[in-house]
């Protein structure tokens, strides 16, 4: 799942791709490197970010589905969003899954939409919102806790319509999570495959490696790898990254060695010159 920021505030890339012909750029681009699945947002849901109208992540979001669409009639796009009627125009415009940090909680009408629209659905746990989550890290035990937040959110889906095989969960890495928190997520995220859903893993240059490394944003690749190997090894299976011919790299050598299928990749070299 590639990351397609259409925002000016992102923590990762905030304006580099505020600009629709950029941000169709970036999401064919990254679909070339080997993306699925383009995840396009049109609000910040960063520690602290302000809260967007719907009007203006309309704008923000629905040339640049349209952009990418037109060009690249494969490739799935997703839209990162809690709002139903920014979710209702972009399935309208071409997309085909929806990403909600909220499990389908901030928007009364949301569940009904993804149901009747018959699409995927990521379910993230999240405490708060994006401006108070951070404040709300607190758990008994913080596997189990999101576990128990998702099980009873994959049953509120089902009972409001929607196909149960078409949730994914994300344990939402970073949202309301320490630096200890995310790390004990990571090291038992096996325990969440009992949900017996996907699971979506989210840690792409995130904060918290940031803390291990010492790296500056644009520099936690590497840590992004090892995230997304040991994830791959515990169980998840889509995994949203700002990277993706890296990560696709990394996770075709992981499922070579622990001999599990991956996808066969056709050849994506870049050439680089130099004047």
């Amino acid at each position: 799942m590639g990351v397609v920021n259409v925002t000016p505030d992102s923590f990762s890339d905030g304006g580099a791709f505020l600009d629709p012909a950029a941000a169709i750029a970036h999401g064919l681009r990254l679909a070339f490197e080997g993306a699925d699945l383009l995840d396009i947002g049109g609000e910040s849901t960063r520690p602290g970010a302000a809260a967007v109208s719907e009007t203006e992540e309309k704008a923000r979001v629905i040339g640049v589905i349209e952009g990418i669409r037109a060009q690249n009639p494969g490739v799935r796009i997703s839209i990162d969003t809690s709002k139903a009627a920014v979710a209702a125009a972009a399935l309208d415009a071409g997309a085909d899954y929806v990403n909600d940090v909220t499990a389908l909680k901030a928007d009364a009408e949301m569940a009904a939409l993804v149901a009747e629209r018959r699409v995927d659905v990521c379910l993230m746990h999240m405490l708060g919102t994006p401006r108070t989550m951070q404040q709300l890290a607190t758990y008994d035990d913080v596997v189990d806790d999101v576990k128990a937040f998702l099980a009873e959110r994959i049953e509120a889906a089902v009972r409001a319509g929607i196909d149960e095989q078409r949730i994914h969960v994300d344990p939402g890495i970073g949202f309301a999570k320490n630096l200890e928190h995310n790390l004990e997520l990571l090291d038992r995220l096996e325990e969440l495959t009992t949900l017996g859903r996907p699971i979506v893993l989210g840690t792409s240059r995130k904060s918290f490696l940031g803390k291990i490394t010492g790296r500056e944003t644009a520099e936690r690749v590497p840590g992004t790898l090892a995230t997304v190997v040991m994830g791959y090894e515990r169980g998840a299976r889509i995994f949203r990254v700002h990277d993706v011919a890296p990560a696709r790299d990394a996770l075709a050598v992981a499922a070579a060695t622990l001999a599990r299928a991956w996808p066969v990749t056709s050849p994506r070299t870049t050439r680089t010159t130099t004047t």
